[in-house]
């Protein structure tokens, strides 16, 4: 049996997926990695995605997509996603730690690893 690993896309690319947040991997190929997403498998490039052997506890800290359509316009130019959830949530100040408004847990906000491929 393998470990499992996670997967998130890489900079402000629309893959379907939603940016900052971690997806399970099913399968990795030479070219693809099959997501476990809302229980269906999702053929994501390689390229796009950074992947992890461990589960992320931490909120992903995430720039605003230029082509944003679902987000609250007040939120500003960053949101955070949660690590447990996948939930988005507003960024109101600089703080530490966080608690989901959806699951109820708290995680630390990963200040350090601003989201992959910002810039």
């Amino acid at each position: 049996m393998t470990d499992v690993q996670w997967a998130r896309v890489q900079g402000d690319v629309n893959r379907r997926l939603r940016r900052g947040a971690w997806y399970r991997v099913a399968t990795l190929t030479d070219d693809d990695a099959l997501l476990e997403i809302n229980r269906q498998r999702v053929a994501v490039p390689r390229t796009a995605l950074q992947i992890v052997y461990a589960p992320p506890q931490f909120w992903s800290v995430v720039p605003r997509p230029a082509d944003a359509k679902s987000l609250v316009a007040q939120w500003g130019d960053r949101y955070v996603v949660c690590p447990g959830c996948r939930n988005r949530a507003q960024l109101k100040h600089t703080l530490q730690t966080l608690r989901c408004p959806r699951c109820e847990q708290t995680f630390r906000v990963a200040w350090a690893e601003w989201f992959v491929g910002a810039g």
